[in-house]
Formats: structure tokens, C-alpha cells, sequence
């Protein structure tokens, strides 16, 4: 049996939680909240994921969101749904909503450091759903669309790339990962003038290149070397580039001129 008892009473409980008790709606649309998460599970179910972790993905904002007459507690979901979704639920909800946005989407990655492969996967269904949702927006409405969050566009992308890079860094067969380097070439391109501006590319002679020399990636967090990164570009007659295997941001240019000269 897929479509099983708990996934069906996971849907009535977040559908009670997000669209019963509070009509919640997606930041800045008159679109039911209850959406998301349900696109969540979808995700999941589609990558293969177990029961308890599409469960978790269908209910992973309820504690988090839940109003105070209605609070959702770990403890509720571990009587409800078990020890494992309650765990879930649990490593992928923000600790302090009283932090500053910096400071909340920081201890964020930290956590990721830490994550069960299911964690990663969850965290990995909710990005995924929260970006793709947001490219299809800026494709309609431009920047005006970054005016609902709580930080301003560049910073949302930063954070976005570099969860994306910590998730496939520390799971790169992650059955989401392909998708993940996907939506993150499309927020590069997002942001592609500001990340320009403000982070530069590396430029240098062909003669101080080194395939094998350290990168970090300003945007993303990546580290590597050209030669791990896979993507090297040699298709022009005067420099060769070096672009972010995860965000596609281009990292380091060297110039074939002083090679030129000596030959």
C-alpha cells in the first residue's frame, strides 16, 4: 500500500495546522500555505523516500508554524506519528524565531553539518520546493518579488547556494542532488550582475594556473580545486575559465597571453 494511514492522517494534521487554525499563506500570495508542504512530501515520495520521511516532509513546518493556541510540540508528533517523524520535524525546525534572520539562517547550516541522510533529504525537498517556487515568481514579477522576505535579494540567494553546497558536500549521492545543482545554476543567474560586482573572478596568467590549486567558491561555499570542479573551459583562443561545479559561478580566469609571448 503507498498511499498508507499515516500519510493520510500526516495531510489532515498539517492540513489543521496550516489551513484550519490559521488559513496561512505563502509570504506576500493568496496561496494556501498547506501547498508547500504538501509539495514537499510529493518530492520525497518522488525521490524514493521512505514513509516516515515523506510523513516528516508533509508535517516538517507544524511546530515551527503552529499558532499558540494550537502549538504543535515534538512531543505531539512522537505520540501521533512516531519517535522517527518526531525527530525529523524536529532537525529541520528553526530553534529561535527571535534571532535575526542572519542569525537563524546560520544556525541553519551549522545543522546541516549534522544531518541524518533522511534530514538531508527533507531539507533537501524543502529547498527545492521553496526555490523552484521562487524562480517561477521572479521570472513574473523581477526583484520586486525579494520585497516579502525579511533580507534583502543577494542575501537570500548566498544562503540559499550555499544550503544547496552543504547538503551535496556532505551526501553527494543524495537522489536530490542533481536537482539541487540545478535550481543552483538558476539563482546564479539570478543574481549573476550583483554576484559579479562583489565577487570578481580570479584573474591570472596561464603560467601561475594550476589545475590542482585551492578554490572556494565566494558565493556558494564549494571548495575544490579546478581540476575536482569539472568544469574548465578552454574553448577560447585567449583564456581558459574556471567556473563553481554547484552555482556555476565563474571562480578564476587565466590568460593565455603570457604563453603567447614565449612562444
Amino acid at each position: 500500500m503507498l498511499f498508507t494511514h499515516k500519510i493520510s492522517q500526516a495531510i489532515k494534521f498539517a492540513t489543521k495546522t496550516h489551513e484550519v487554525y490559521q488559513k496561512q499563506k505563502r509570504k506576500g500570495k493568496d496561496i494556501p500555505y498547506i501547498t508547500h508542504p504538501l509539495t514537499v512530501g510529493l518530492i520525497l515520495a518522488r525521490a524514493g523516500a521512505d514513509e516516515d520521511t515523506v510523513v516528516a516532509g508533509i508535517l516538517h513546518d507544524t511546530i515551527e508554524d503552529s499558532i499558540a493556541t494550537k502549538k504543535v510540540s515534538q512531543e505531539m508528533l512522537r505520540e501521533k506519528f512516531g519517535q522517527s517523524v518526531a525527530e525529523l520535524v524536529l532537525s529541520v525546525t528553526e530553534e529561535n524565531k527571535e534571532l535575526s534572520w542572519s542569525e537563524r539562517k546560520q544556525q541553519a547550516l551549522e545543522h546541516i553539518k549534522s544531518f541524518s541522510q533522511q534530514s538531508l533529504l527533507l531539507k533537501s525537498a524543502d529547498i527545492l520546493a521553496n526555490t523552484n517556487e521562487l524562480i517561477a515568481d521572479y521570472a513574473k514579477g523581477g526583484d520586486q518579488v525579494f520585497e516579502r522576505f525579511n533580507a534583502p535579494k543577494m542575501q537570500i540567494l548566498e544562503h540559499l547556494l550555499r544550503a544547496m553546497t552543504a547538503i551535496i558536500t556532505r551526501w553527494p549521492e543524495n537522489p536530490l542532488a542533481s536537482d539541487l545543482s540545478y535550481v543552483s545554476s538558476q539563482l546564479q543567474m539570478m543574481g549573476g550582475l550583483g554576484f559579479m560586482q562583489e565577487h570578481r573572478a580570479m584573474v591570472m596568467d596561464y603560467k601561475d594556473y594550476d589545475e590542482n590549486m585551492p578554490l572556494v567558491c565566494p558565493v556558494c561555499g564549494w571548495q575544490g580545486t579546478p581540476k575536482t570542479s569539472g568544469y574548465i573551459n578552454t574553448d577560447s583562443d585567449y583564456c581558459l575559465n574556471v567556473s563553481c561545479p554547484n552555482c556555476d559561478k565563474m571562480l578564476l580566469v587565466a590568460s593565455y597571453q603570457s604563453v603567447k609571448k614565449t612562444n
